[in-house]
């Protein structure tokens, strides 16, 4: 029988009745070439290379990295409620076109309106001079806050720059109600039912461009 299949022989026992560690020289004759895994410690357990499976290596753990951040994100969402708010500006002001605005003229918002189309084009000093720039801040400024409305049901994470916009045409809106008000001594009832509807255009633009210029992104976390 060769070298090689030859069995060691057990360690002798120990003076204490303990047996004696096991001499690994027979590996080294059996396995030329390879290192032999020595056995470290009193528990006799054995010592493995970093990297092998089922342990982890440098920079590793020995748990499963998850594939996804916990970390809470920003959720994309419409504004449903500054949407409402500023379309219903936008149908004020449709409305305010065919019903009568002063007292005493027969006039309805769409003729109103056109005048002041033609101050326009015979320049901005006419049209501020004849105070037709009021009607024209007021239904233009509703038809782009419609437009803003639609824009504010498209999911983002937060609708702060149509905010502002929508503030910045609502300002202008309010301007064209509170100028000739202030020149009627604020006698509201001096006016037709469509300056009320005039009126409603700059409310409603403030309430909800206000909504979304103050409403923050929503957060969540992402689904595994």
């Amino acid at each position: 029988m060769s070298e090689r299949d030859q069995t060691p022989h057990a360690a002798p026992a120990a003076p204490d009745g303990r047996a004696a560690p096991a001499d690994d020289s027979w590996r080294e004759q059996t396995t030329p070439g390879i290192t032999p895994i020595r056995q470290e410690g009193s528990s006799g357990a054995g010592a493995s290379a970093v990297g092998a499976p089922g342990h982890p290596g440098t920079g590793q753990n020995a748990y499963t990295t998850p594939q996804y951040s916990t970390q809470p994100v920003a959720v994309r969402r419409g504004d449903a409620l500054a949407a409402l708010l500023l379309i219903l500006a936008g149908i004020a002001a449709g409305v305010s076109l065919l019903l009568s605005w002063l007292p005493g003229d027969d006039a309805k918002g769409l003729d109103i309106l056109r005048q002041g189309l033609d101050s326009l084009q015979n320049g901005v000093v006419e049209l501020f001079s004849t105070g037709f720039w009021q009607p024209l801040a007021i239904v233009l400024g509703g038809g782009a806050l419609f437009v803003l409305g639609l824009l504010m049901l498209i999911p983002a994470k937060a609708h702060r720059f149509l905010g502002l916009l929508a503030l910045l045409v609502s300002l202008a809106a309010t301007a064209g109600v509170l100028v000739p008000l202030a020149a009627a001594d604020w006698q509201i009832d001096r006016f037709r039912v469509g300056f009320f509807f005039a009126l409603a255009v700059a409310g409603l633009g403030l309430l909800g461009s206000l909504k979304a210029l103050l409403t923050g992104p929503k957060y969540g976390r992402r689904p595994a």
